[in-house]
């Protein structure tokens, strides 16, 4: 992709063809000049405040645990598989993750008629799957940026519980 842009910044008459014509190169382009700073907005020594005293200590997360509950297990696999992946862009170490063998049932049984015919009946039923997941020695801010894009692309018809362990520390 840069040498692609190198080329156009050398060849004027490919630039000119290829751009719109109110598009200008000195402000809006990808290796611009960054802008001069005036001397009333530079920071002078005697202004500057330590580090520390701005920050406060992050929060440490010994484990979060994700459950998901689902009622189609491929869409809680890809899920899962969705959430492993986020992880490791974001370098979280992954602990377990794991599922029931079975789902679990749940049957509901009743008249086809409001009123009469007692042995006409239907039975529904409802599975819901399971998927475990947990996540080792995170920091608060890691924690909190993961957990944002992971519950922004949770999918239809699966719900999220989080829970999280935290280190304890006495002051």
């Amino acid at each position: 992709m840069t040498t692609l842009l190198k080329t156009l910044l050398m060849n004027s008459r490919k630039t000119s063809a290829l751009l719109p014509s109110n598009f200008n190169l000195s402000s809006r382009w990808l290796y611009s000049m960054p802008p001069q700073r005036s001397e009333a907005s530079k920071i002078e020594q005697n202004d500057m405040v330590p580090a520390a005293q701005n920050e406060e200590l992050d929060k440490l997360y010994k484990t979060i645990e994700f459950e998901c509950r689902g009622n189609d297990r491929a869409v809680l696999r890809s899920y899962t598989q969705f959430a492993t992946m986020a992880a490791n862009e974001l370098g979280i170490q992954i602990g377990k993750c794991w599922s029931p063998r079975k789902a679990h049932h749940e049957r509901y049984t009743l008249l086809r008629s409001i009123h009469v015919h007692k042995r006409c009946r239907v039975q529904y039923e409802v599975r819901t799957w399971f998927r475990f997941i947990h996540f080792h020695k995170l920091t608060g801010s890691t924690a909190e940026t993961f957990l944002e894009y992971v519950q922004r692309n949770l999918p239809e018809g699966v719900a999220l519980k989080v829970t999280k362990v935290s280190y304890f520390h006495p002051s």
